[in-house]
């Protein structure tokens, strides 16, 4: 328990005093934000800090930081303090400044924000892995709480010729349409509150648990520090694809942008952007640790590493019926970063065909393409004997990818500004590496040697920081 607890206290004594640094660097005002200066009763709504909050934490908190510890944890327990260092260096910091540069520029999306910064030629193709990760979230999480419900709550299979998976996966869809087509208001605001609770709730009771039940966690030292995968993958960049929430998210950036729309101050964004992604920490090292006990107690080995992992935790620690409780939270939790997904989409697609969203017929049209679309690649990864990991990996290199270019446009905005943008330019240059090498080396990607495939992310992250730098003196001799 010793590396877990010392992972716990970087990840809230670091969070607290480098979130206040953040914050001063930014250098929040009392402007009006825009759920106030464009109010229009939809996208633009004031609400309160802590509903701002809670719906933040269940917009990004979703299959990621539970399944990907789950996953990441067999690198072993370096993971414990790669998570709360990657997070409040990383990851918080990608939310907080996505969040706050959105609030600056009148709530746009991220498509808007790299067309502002970065160009654009970069904006196209930034819309491509923005759609590929946003159709793949809604995928991804969808897909686990339909089979967690058939599986873990009904006790039967989840395969594709069971009528009662494709009855959850329809009322998951229908959830999905209201909540896109409603204002954010109306359905969001109102029930995301209640499932922030129980999902912080069961959250926790899984925390306390580890320590009463006494789960047997590995310490870290120097044989296993370097963290290798049992199949034989590196920790760098295996481990940081892997286990993207909690550490590091691109996909959190479409979601900070829409509540940057709702927030109604600037200063409630140390609280809301950086200090949610430092919950959503919390809720990635329960899950590693907890993950990791069970699988040192000896579990079948066929569930280690997959979603059923879940389920077995719950009811391990928790008993059978609060184990369900707590199922049905993780449950919830991914759907409610689906919705918000499909709900991005949504405002991205029709900002760019310059579609008013006022108007219900207009929001039907695009949500009722959209889910096509989703049903689509459902159907497919399940009739194809079940494409879960794959569709896993594809959405976490997309997932980290997109996260490279919110980082360059915070590193941007910053030079721009006249700050210090090097805090940002060093987890952006990991990143780039870090997908660099994974596509070019795994096989869903080119599947080149590791020699050639770091060689070559060393290349393009060395060409990054050169280009980075040199945009700073040109700005500055502007200035």
């Amino acid at each position: 328990m010793v590396t877990f607890c010392i992972g716990l206290i970087i990840l809230f004594v670091g969070g607290f005093f480098y979130s206040r640094r953040v914050d001063n660097i930014f250098a929040p005002d009392d402007r009006k934000t825009p759920a106030y200066a464009l109010e229009n009763g939809v996208d633009f709504v004031p609400m309160s800090e802590k509903q701002n909050a809670l719906i933040q934490f269940l917009n990004i908190a979703g299959t990621g930081p539970i399944l990907g510890p789950i996953l990441g944890i067999l690198f072993g327990p370096v993971a414990f303090i790669l998570i709360p260092i990657g997070n409040i260096f990383g990851g918080a910091v990608h939310d907080y400044f996505c969040g706050m540069i959105s609030m600056r520029h009148n709530g746009e999306q991220m498509p808007q924000l790299v067309k502002r910064y970065l160009g654009a030629k970069t904006y196209n193709v930034y819309n491509v892995f923005l759609c590929l990760a946003l159709f793949l979230v809604a995928a991804v999480f969808l897909y686990l709480p339909g089979d967690l419900f058939v599986e873990q709550i009904a006790g039967k299979k989840a395969s594709v010729s069971e009528p009662l998976l494709w009855i959850v996966y329809g009322v998951i869809f229908f959830y999905y349409m209201l909540a896109m087509l409603f204002p954010i208001d109306k359905i969001i605001g109102r029930v995301y509150p209640i499932f922030g609770g129980l999902l912080l709730i069961s959250s926790a009771a899984i925390g306390i648990c580890l320590f009463v039940e006494g789960y047997p966690l590995d310490e870290l030292n120097f044989s296993n520090w370097k963290g290798l995968y049992p199949n034989g993958d590196a920790l760098v960049p295996m481990f940081f694809v892997t286990v993207a929430c909690g550490i590091v998210s691109g996909f959190h950036a479409s979601q900070t942008t829409l509540i940057s729309r709702t927030l109604e101050s600037e200063r409630q964004g140390r609280f809301v952007f950086y200090g949610m992604m430092v919950m959503e920490g919390l809720v990635a090292m329960i899950w590693a640790a907890a993950a990791m006990g069970l699988y040192n107690k000896g579990i079948d080995p066929e569930h280690i590493g997959k979603p059923a992992v879940v389920g077995l935790v719950s009811k391990d620690l928790l008993g059978v019926y609060a184990g369900m409780v707590a199922i049905f939270g993780m449950i919830i939790l991914p759907i409610t970063s689906g919705d918000t997904a499909l709900r991005a989409m949504r405002l991205i697609i029709a900002e760019n065909l310059n579609i008013d969203q006022r108007p219900k017929k207009n929001r039907l049209a695009i949500t009722i393409v959209m889910l096509a679309g989703v049903a689509f690649l459902l159907y497919f990864a399940k009739s194809n004997g079940g494409q879960f990991i794959k569709l896993w990996r594809y959405f976490a290199w997309s997932n980290q990818t997109l996260a490279v270019f919110t980082f360059t446009i915070i590193a941007m905005y910053l030079i721009k500004q006249g700050k210090t943008f090097l805090f940002v330019l060093v987890p952006g240059t990991f990143y780039l590496f870090v997908i660099s090498s994974y596509i070019l080396h795994q096989e869903i990607g080119f599947g080149l040697s590791d020699a050639v495939s770091y060689g070559l992310a060393a290349v393009l992250s060395v060409v990054y920081v050169a280009g980075i730098v040199w945009k700073n003196k040109v700005i500055n001799k502007k200035n």
